[in-house]
């Protein structure tokens, strides 16, 4: 391996091992002034700021793409223009996300662009990883104004202003969305299109629980999306990077170093209740593991483990919390797992043992909504059991 590749595993390994802390310093004289002002000027302080950048957010990361992009023609970078837009109007953003979620995103960022000031990252490996990066802080931001909406229910006017910022964030990952559809055929833009149609009718109606399965189609959705990127066959990240490694293996780190940068938005998630996958697919993106060895087939196997493990909570949740709101979301997001598996679980099971399938988890759905616990307990045992065959399938 090369010293540029050795230094770009270092910083990989290093990404890695401090994704689970949080970077939520502030300098010295940040904390200085906070200290000065009052709670309220905090937040009108906040909400001034939020109002200036908003507008420029999907500007800026686009003339930063832009500038970065040049590595590819293979002319120079100018990583004093990227890192200055970035500093002057991302960064914030990006450390509000590192605070309220527990990531380090921009201590990975700033590392990144310093690495490719200096020569030390391939600057087309930068792009990949700021441009991936910057994608999960949109999408982070997305479940932020999400529970924003949640908080100030009782105010129609805040609530309409948070869920229209969550559109203009959304509008930013639309081209990946968009990407992943022309890929597999997927209907992702029109699903999340008609849930924010939902969602703005829930506002206007008063009515929370239809908020909150508008708010679960997006979100699961936008995961989708980073899974069909990542892992499924044969179109993600780790197919791309194993194919290119028959033929050049510094465009095959590429693929491997984008695969570990979209993984990025769904890791949490699956860690939570698939640890031995979630780390098992890390492993495989992780650019000290050797490109060559990197096997698509077994990662999609093991999202498919993952998935199905996590759709087995959120139905084993939605039993718990029978009766009451929560059963209802838990079972839409049992369900939205099953279908983020679609393509994978017809290939294991068959396409009517997934049609079958998938009409059971609608109609547990309605079961859920109609507190019909009976039909409930027939739908989940068969839930339950064609999940688990689909694990042992996918071993």
């Amino acid at each position: 391996m090369s010293v540029k590749w050795k230094l770009l595993a270092v910083f990989t390994a290093f990404a890695i091992m401090m994704g689970a802390c949080s970077n939520s310093e502030e300098t010295a004289t940040t904390k200085t002034e906070k200290k000065e002002q009052t709670a309220a000027e905090q937040r009108e302080e906040k909400t001034v700021e939020t109002e200036k950048k908003e507008i420029h957010y999907a500007d800026v990361f686009k003339q930063a793409l832009v500038e970065m992009e040049k590595a590819k023609q293979g002319q120079k970078v100018d990583f004093d223009k990227v890192t200055k837009l970035y500093e002057e109007n991302l960064q914030t953003l990006v450390q509000k996300r590192d605070a309220e979620f527990q990531d380090t995103l921009d201590q990975h960022i700033t590392t990144a662009l310093a690495a490719g000031k200096d020569g030390s990252l391939d600057p087309v490996v930068v792009k990949q990883i700021f441009d991936k990066l910057m994608q999960k802080v949109f999408y982070t931001t997305i479940k932020h104004e999400f529970t924003e909406v949640e908080e100030n229910w009782a105010n129609k006017e805040e609530v309409k202003k948070e869920i229209e910022e969550a559109k203009q964030f959304y509008a930013i990952l639309q081209p990946t969305v968009e990407k992943r559809d022309a890929a597999y055929g997927t209907k992702l833009v029109d699903a999340i299109d008609g849930a924010f149609a939902q969602i703005e009718d829930a506002a206007a109606k008063d009515d929370l629980l239809a908020f909150s399965l508008g708010k679960q189609v997006v979100d699961k959705t936008l995961m989708k999306t980073f899974y069909l990127a990542t892992g499924a066959l044969p179109h993600g990240y780790a197919s791309k990077a194993a194919n290119a490694a028959k033929q050049d293996e510094k465009e095959a780190k590429v693929e491997q170093a984008e695969g570990w940068a979209f993984y990025q938005s769904v890791y949490p998630y699956m860690k939570k209740h698939a640890p031995e996958e979630a780390d098992y697919i890390l492993k495989q993106f992780d650019l000290q593991t050797d490109v060559k060895t990197l096997d698509p087939a077994a990662i999609n196997k093991a999202f498919v483990r993952g998935w199905a493990k996590v759709a087995l909570h959120e139905y084993e949740e939605s039993k718990e919390s029978w009766g009451q709101d929560k059963s209802v979301i838990t079972a839409l997001e049992g369900a939205l797992f099953i279908n983020m598996m679609e393509s994978d679980l017809k290939a294991l099971l068959g396409d009517q043992a997934y049609a079958s399938l998938n009409d059971q988890a609608q109609r547990y759905l309605e079961a859920a909504k109609a507190k019909n616990k009976a039909e409930g307990e027939k739908l989940l045992s068969q839930l339950e059991a064609t999940l688990n065959t689909a694990m042992e399938k996918a071993k």
